[in-house]
């Protein structure tokens, strides 16, 4: 085991807010970390590669990112408030569009297995989504909870999808669909277990008191839930981001007031995420895009703006569900960030090449949407919303520092 990646990543997810601190750059963060993975990877410089460590941190990023976007998610204000009917209608709206797109490029020869291709477009880059409405001030607004909850839902059909019909480990769907049941019914006994526990006032009081210490209990806790849920869900089968996220949403539901009761905790977890597992995940995606794939067939290139269209189709068009709720601008403002996706993109095709149903010049034009995707949807959405990503105190105040008046 080497540091000498892990050191060059670090030093970019350091730098990048300072950079946005002194240049007041109005693009998020994660965006700039991916565009610095592709400048110093082998697309570019050549200087910066994924290893064992930087893989294993980026793993565990990605799981931090699934699991703090459900940690997000108020439940009872999506399936009990007013906000369920409309996220539902644009869910439906955005698998009836996937599947149709599917068999659209099927049909114009553009796509080997449609229905991979329907699945990788349904998804939400919700990691990027969720601290973007955060840094914006938006995230508790009606905006933040629709995109957040619409994101959700994307994120969580589309790896269900995936892991229903493009297991790499095979099986029949019967087998899958019962496995994912099981799923579901761990989750709720676990839901229950922690409910019960919170019950027991000497337990409560032990976490209580060493919540705050060395001992980190809470945190610690968490993580549990986390590795646990998603070793769960790739032991049976699935992807290990499914039971990331679904860790979040059980901390969410078994203690939804816990920003309010101990808000250190969530600051705690978004330090360890945010902080240092995230970013490795986001430069490390920058690192992995084959940009020869896309630049050797330049055919594939014209691929890449239909693609980039699609995402806006598929997830964007279906936020016009939220117009009862929401301002026109803002109705415009959500489809547009539930149109940036990246990650799940990444990882269906990478699953799609390993089981020969993507080609890799598609899976690089799908890729480079899904970059272009992060790179403007967000950034003209936060325009549309008025409210530029607002940076965290520490770099407001270095900024503040450089530049007094």
């Amino acid at each position: 085991m080497t540091f000498h990646n892990l050191v060059i990543v670090a030093a970019v997810a350091a730098g990048i807010p300072l950079f946005i601190g002194m240049t007041r750059a109005p693009v998020p963060g994660p965006v700039l970390e991916i565009v610095a993975g592709i400048v110093l990877g082998p697309a570019a410089l050549d200087v910066l590669h994924v290893d064992a460590t930087v893989r294993a941190a980026a793993v565990l990023g990605l799981g931090f990112l699934l699991f703090l976007a459900g940690l997000e998610i108020d439940v009872r204000r999506v399936v009990a408030g007013p906000a369920a009917r409309p996220v539902l209608l644009g869910l439906a709206g955005t698998i009836a569009a996937g599947l149709v797109a599917g068999e659209v490029l099927h049909a114009a020869g553009l796509a080997k297995s449609p229905l991979l291709v329907g699945i990788a477009f349904m998804a939400t880059s919700l990691g990027l989504v969720v601290p973007v409405l955060k840094d914006a001030g938006a995230a508790d607004r009606q905006i933040g909870q629709l995109t957040i909850a619409g994101a959700s839902s994307g994120e969580l059909t589309a790896v269900v999808l995936l892991s229903l019909f493009f297991s790499q480990r095979g099986g029949a769907l019967g087998g899958r669909l019962l496995l994912l049941g099981l799923l579901v019914v761990l989750v709720a006994a676990a839901v229950t277990a922690v409910v019960q526990a919170r019950r027991w006032q000497r337990l409560s009081g032990m976490i209580a008191m060493l919540a705050d210490t060395t001992a980190q209990i809470r945190v610690r806790l968490a993580v549990l839930a986390l590795v646990g849920l998603a070793a769960l869900a790739e032991h049976l089968g699935f992807e290990a981001i499914l039971g990331a996220f679904l860790a979040g949403v059980l901390l969410r539901v078994v203690d939804p007031d816990a920003a309010r009761r101990h808000p250190n905790f969530h600051v705690k977890l978004e330090g360890i995420g945010y902080g240092f597992l995230i970013p490795v995940f986001f430069v490390s995606s920058g690192v992995t895009f084959d940009l020869d794939a896309l630049l050797d067939h330049p055919a594939t290139l014209l691929r890449v703006p239909l693609y980039l269209a699609l995402l806006l189709v598929i997830r964007g068009v279906p936020a016009i569900a939220y117009r009862g709720l929401l301002p026109a601008r803002e109705v415009v403002a959500a489809g547009l960030l539930q149109s940036a996706s990246l990650p799940f993109i990444v990882a269906a095709t990478q699953i799609g090449l390993a089981l020969g149903a993507v080609t890799p010049t598609n899976a690089a034009a799908l890729v480079a949407a899904g970059l272009f995707s992060v790179l403007v949807y967000p950034v003209v959405a936060l325009r549309i919303i008025g409210a530029p990503p607002r940076l965290p105190p520490t770099v407001m105040a270095s900024a503040a520092m450089l530049d007094p008046m």
